[in-house]
């Protein structure tokens, strides 16, 4: 029999049809050809859990929810049908209790006990109320919020106050400040700016002074090495020598100094023998008077020398009076 093109297309979307619900439950957890092991756990409350969740134990996936059925009509408890796709030993003692994560959907997590014990396809794992990661962020914020909330009651009073007293009068006040703020603010942006501009200037003064030390590097370099040898030479020199030589030469001086006080040596007694100073004084008065009347005497000499050699042939002259003080010179001798 030859088959019709309608039938050929009616059966290739029958397959089409069989192979997209068996993938569609594939993709859902379900195992189509066989039965998984499968148990049971009753919560009063599965919040955001669904069908094809995740089943873990110690963060790693071990089945799906496959289904969740009502126990009543009443809707006491919901039980959930779990398909473990890994072959795990779960002890018979472990809890289970749903869970979430932040940004991820819920799931229920499982809690292995400890007995030798395990359960077997069909048992029902006990559980426990646990509100998890979310619920115990919305149980710690529930607090802040209440009392965010009441803040913002208080604010809004308080916003609401401060609208009755300020009258037209002072909402027109407020304009006007704000107006001259406006102002000032636009002086304040025009002196800014003069000052941006008098920075630049000082920062183009900065970068020239710094070219200049680039530019000047080599001499500037020179200079510290001329520096550290002075500073070498100055560390080699023997200044303790010079400074012992110079102490023994301040010692010396006040040796001699010492010398001149003292009325053992001439120059002491010289300085210090008033008998001595007084004779000195007398003799270099006789020694002026003695120079004086020598002088007197050659002076009157020169103008009368007849009184001194007296040739007379034809009889003697006039020969005056004698000087009494040394006539006044013309000339400075020795010139």
């Amino acid at each position: 029999m030859k088959l019709t093109n309608e039938t050929k297309v009616g059966l290739l979307a029958i397959v089409a049809i069989i192979v997209l619900v068996l993938g569609f439950s594939f993709l859902k957890g379900k195992n189509v050809f066989s039965k998984p092991p499968t148990l049971f756990a009753k919560f009063s409350d599965i919040g955001s859990l669904e069908k094809s969740n995740q089943v873990k134990i110690n963060g790693l996936t071990v089945g799906t929810v496959y289904n969740l059925v009502q126990a009543n009509k009443e809707v006491d408890y919901i039980i959930a049908e779990i398909h473990l796709t890994r072959e795990v030993d779960i002890p018979q003692n472990s809890i289970a209790f749903i869970d979430a994560s932040i940004l991820g959907a819920a799931f229920i997590n499982i809690e292995k006990g400890n007995t030798s014990g395990y359960l077997k396809t069909g048992d029902t794992i006990s559980t426990r109320l646990d509100k998890g990661l979310i619920g115990n962020i919305q149980s710690q914020l529930t607090p802040t919020i209440t009392r965010v909330n009441q803040t913002l009651d208080s604010l809004k009073l308080a916003l609401g106050a401060i609208n009755s007293v300020f009258d037209p009068h002072t909402n027109h006040n407020l304009q006007d400040l704000i107006a001259n703020l406006t102002v000032s603010s636009m002086h304040l942006q025009q002196l800014l700016n003069a000052q941006s501009g008098q920075l630049a200037q000082s920062l183009a003064n900065m970068n020239s002074i710094t070219s200049n030390l680039a530019r000047n590097n080599e001499a500037i370099t020179s200079s510290i090495r001329n520096v550290e040898s002075a500073t070498s030479k100055l560390a080699a020199a023997d200044i303790d020598g010079t400074l012992n030589s110079f102490k023994q030469t301040i010692g010396e001086l006040r040796t001699t100094i010492g010398n001149f006080n003292s009325k053992n040596g001439s120059l002491g007694l010289l300085m210090n023998d008033r008998q001595l100073y007084d004779r000195l004084n007398q003799v270099a008065e006789r020694l002026n008077s003695t120079a004086l009347s020598a002088e007197i005497t050659l002076d009157d000499l020169r103008l009368h020398p007849k009184r001194y050699v007296n040739i007379s042939v034809f009889g003697g002259k006039n020969k005056g009076e004698p000087l009494s003080s040394p006539l006044p010179k013309d000339t400075i001798s020795g010139k």
